[in-house]
């Protein structure tokens, strides 16, 4: 393993421990100054020594207050969904991460992972909604309502500590693991410091069996929805159980470029697959195919297969296998609730004053 992913998983064993290792010890006082520096940027926001912008209509921001992923992105595509069934025109914003051009772009459906970001090239292929980005999420929200006049709400992948761009709603995911050792980068994964209560105009969505912080919030329903050849998957056919099912009793590897792909293995060996399991890097790139040549058959997830060659694997036979990911009805009925509040408010800001909230 090189050094840099030495040092990476040291720092994902001591920040996601319950208890603080000797290593977030040492880093504490870089969280200070990370902590420091966080408070100063927010209070020139809160005092408007920092403009903050407003995009041209709703925005709903998902993110969460850890580094690393917690189940955004498939949050993201059930949150589109349920907007479009509730008669909403969706977009999505995002900032497309590791794209090499910083200025805004629409993500087209024939798009290349690594000139839009390999999330939101997943979310474009699997709602068909909008998808723009750009380093600065006010110009991705500018263009892209400039080149959907019928779009009505804006969905933002990410960008919860993003303070430049105005949002009216939060989505605020945590997985399992919680907040881990509740320090901030680097001695901990938090992002920002986690407030005693849940924000104004936020809700909770834990991707979890059970809540893994101290917050009330909604359980995501989560299972597989199946799996597919990656050729068919890149001509739109869609997963299926049946499909997953064959793939029982066979020599299997399980790849996953995920921030958790621990997850992605457990709901695979519910299934009743065996495998040798894959883990890679989040965003992992697959320049080169890191399986051993003539494997025969590889699972991987929605996520790694934008970036995989469309014609497929050669003589290996890559399968994904998609998340059926659901929010669950309490959460959706709460959303489209405030969602329906804060649009009056936008409409007119004297029938509800004072109860636009800010980021957490």
């Amino acid at each position: 393993m090189a050094g840099a992913g030495r040092l990476e998983a040291a720092l994902s064993r001591a920040w996601w421990r319950r208890d603080r290792s000797l290593l977030a010890w040492l880093l504490l006082p870089l969280s200070w100054c990370y902590r420091a520096l966080t408070a100063l940027r927010r209070v020139a926001f809160a005092a408007g020594l920092v403009a903050s912008e407003r995009a041209p209509v709703p925005v709903i921001v998902v993110g969460n207050l850890v580094a690393g992923g917690a189940g955004k992105t498939p949050t993201v595509i059930a949150l589109v969904q349920l907007l479009r069934e509730a008669g909403y025109v969706p977009g999505v914003i995002s900032r497309g991460h590791g794209r090499r051009d910083r200025h805004a772009a629409a993500v087209r459906d024939a798009g290349a992972a690594a000139e839009v970001g390999d999330e939101p090239l997943l979310i474009r292929l699997r709602t068909r909604a909008p998808v723009w980005v750009a380093r600065r999420r006010i110009e991705a929200a500018r263009r892209l309502c400039a080149a959907h006049p019928e779009v009505d709400v804006l969905v933002a992948d990410d960008g919860l500590q993003h303070w430049r761009l105005q949002r009216d709603l939060q989505l605020i995911v945590f997985d399992d693991r919680g907040i881990g050792n509740g320090l901030q980068l680097p001695a901990g994964p938090l992002r920002q410091p986690m407030p005693a209560h849940v924000p104004v105009n936020s809700h909770v969505l834990y991707n979890a069996c059970a809540p893994s912080t101290a917050w009330n919030g909604a359980l995501a329903r989560r299972g597989l929805a199946g799996a597919v050849l990656l050729q068919e998957w890149w001509r739109g056919a869609a997963p299926g159980l049946p499909a997953l099912h064959a793939l029982r009793g066979r020599a299997l590897v399980a790849a996953a470029g995920l921030a958790a792909p621990h997850r992605f293995f457990a709901m695979l060996r519910e299934a009743g697959l065996q495998f040798e399991a894959l883990p890679l890097g989040d965003h992992h790139a697959f320049v080169t195919l890191p399986w051993p040549a003539g494997t025969p058959d590889v699972v991987v997830t929605e996520k790694d297969a934008v970036k995989l060659p469309r014609d497929g694997g050669g003589a290996t036979r890559i399968w994904v296998v998609a998340l059926d990911f659901r929010l669950p009805e309490e959460l959706r009925d709460a959303l489209l609730d405030n969602l329906r509040r804060v649009r009056c408010v936008r409409r007119d800001p004297f029938a509800a004053a004072g109860t636009h909230g800010a980021a957490p």
